[in-house]
């Protein structure tokens, strides 16, 4: 019997992969629990021989200065009349009882405390192993498929879960299929541990790039940041540990065979290799690759750096929707704001502009004439024209509209022949404040800019009303001369129509 038990510890340690002390210890346990069910029984203690398998069953109770539970303690002096050497915390062997009397039902109740014991050990392992694991890759086989996660099989009848949140996009599974994750959680739950993985998790990038490139694994090369935007793209950070290696150029590897093969793990996502540098204006230019920065101003205080990059690549170091300038910002740290060389161009014009009104301003004082001839030129600036311009275009019609009816003909020709010297008048101004101005003498360019505006806005106005009376007034005749035709006409064809009834008559 004993080599029996002692091979089925040997079985149970091949088949749970569960150390053969666990076992032990576990099978203890559930005996002493089975034992331990029965009152009066609860100083009862079991012991294995791991050699024989020999059970070995005991009473014992510890030794204490003060009993609390006389059912598994008792006093020192006690204790010393079973063992003269006791002390206090000691446990005392008091008599050994027979394993052979172990009863039918206590017997299942003892395999069915072991199994539990077995089965906590199992789940205990598995949590310590992949515990460990946290923030590593493994492999697993696509067991089933659910809808708010895939299950992985990792070996061992362990299972890994991969939510829908921690799966990128562009990828597809299928069943069976083998898969690499990143260990982001290990937990511990009433059906065991769950293992929490993730393809989307910058980790996982690393991870890769540390099973394609030896640089990266050994530590010659390290990987200092990373962004990621799982399924588009990624900017990795690399720095070379030693002298004269070149940090990307190991990462890429020949004719990007190394990257390629992370890309092809990934889906097609894009990825930025870029060499790390401790000034943080180098840094941020070369984040933003693959566009070109003419100059980038560093703010340490509010970690704000200004990048300036030429016209023709503001939409590359933006990227598309903001993700090549959105990469960066996570890649570098810093908050940066994109300006085109053109743009910056015109801001400091403008604020020359700015600083030069100032020093150009009239040294006097300005007289009530002179403060309200540049509101004058104001006024009559792009905005007033159309105004005037406005209301001589509404008034057209309407003077049309008299000249076409005969009996408005007479007001339409007086209200045209009232407006002409009105227009010759007008026109004749402009020419007099033109001579005086040509006239010498001082003159104050700046007062007179906004009269000489006026004088000419005036002279197109004027023209414009002339030429719209003349049309009016050659369209009142117009119209005269067809209202006098048509009674002349009427006559005549009365007369030829009168002329032929006579002719029939006679006839």
């Amino acid at each position: 019997m004993s080599r029996d038990f002692v091979g089925a510890l040997l079985q149970l340690n091949a088949e749970k992969q569960v150390s053969r002390e666990q076992l032990i210890n576990a099978v203890e346990d559930g005996i002493q629990s089975a034992y331990r069910r029965v009152a009066g029984d609860e100083d009862i203690h079991v012991r294995i021989d791991p050699e024989t398998g020999k059970i070995r069953v005991f009473r014992a109770r510890t030794a204490v200065a003060e009993v609390e539970d006389p059912l598994v303690e008792f006093s020192l002096e006690d204790a010393r009349g079973h063992k003269p050497d006791a002390q206090i915390g000691d446990l005392v062997e008091m008599e050994e009882l027979d394993g052979d009397v172990f009863g039918r039902i206590g017997a299942q109740t003892a395999k069915q405390i072991v199994l539990q014991r077995i089965r906590e050990v199992e789940r205990d392992q598995v949590f310590d192993k992949f515990a460990s694991r946290e923030g590593e890759m493994i492999t697993g086989a696509v067991n089933r498929v659910e809808p708010r996660a895939i299950i992985l099989d990792v070996g061992n009848n362990v299972e890994a879960i991969l939510a829908t949140s921690e799966q990128s996009a562009v990828e597809h599974y299928r069943i069976g299929q083998n898969v690499k994750a990143y260990v982001l959680e290990v937990r511990r739950s009433t059906r065991g541990p769950q293992i929490l993985v993730s393809r989307t998790h910058k980790g996982f990038l690393k991870r890769l790039f540390e099973l394609e490139v030896p640089e990266i694994h050994s530590g010659t090369v390290e990987i200092r940041a990373i962004a990621r935007e799982a399924g588009s793209r990624s900017k990795v950070a690399v720095a070379s540990r030693q002298e004269g290696l070149d940090p990307v150029g190991a990462t890429v590897g020949q004719r990007g065979a190394r990257v390629q093969a992370v890309v092809a793990e990934l889906g097609g996502e894009k990825i930025d290799v870029i060499p790390w540098n401790d000034d943080a204006g180098v840094f941020v230019a070369n984040a933003l690759s693959p566009a070109q920065v003419i100059s980038v101003d560093i703010d340490e205080e509010h970690r704000i750096a200004s990048v300036t990059v030429p016209e023709r690549m503001l939409s590359l170091a933006i990227g598309r929707e903001g993700q090549n300038a959105r990469l960066a910002a996570r890649l570098t740290g810093w908050r940066i704001d994109i300006r085109s060389d053109v743009s910056v161009a015109e801001a400091k014009a403008a604020a020359a502009e700015a600083a030069k009104a100032p020093a150009t301003a009239p040294e006097h004082a300005p007289t009530a004439a002179e403060a309200t001839a540049p509101a004058a030129g104001v006024a009559v600036g792009p905005g007033a024209p159309a105004a005037d311009a406005a209301d001589l275009d509404g008034a057209s019609p309407a003077v049309g509209k008299a000249a076409a009816k005969p009996r408005a003909k007479k007001a339409s020709a007086t209200a045209a022949e009232s407006v002409a010297p009105a227009a010759e008048a007008a026109a004749r101004k402009p020419r007099a404040k033109t001579a005086a101005a040509t006239e010498p003498g001082p003159v104050d360019a700046d007062a007179a800019a906004p009269v000489v505006a006026k004088a000419g806005t005036a002279a197109k106005v004027a023209t414009k009303v002339a030429t719209k009376a003349a049309a009016t007034k050659t369209a009142a005749t117009k119209t005269t001369k067809a209202a006098t035709t048509k009674p002349a006409t009427r006559k005549t064809t009365a007369a030829k129509k009168a002329k032929a009834g006579d002719e029939e008559a006679s006839s």
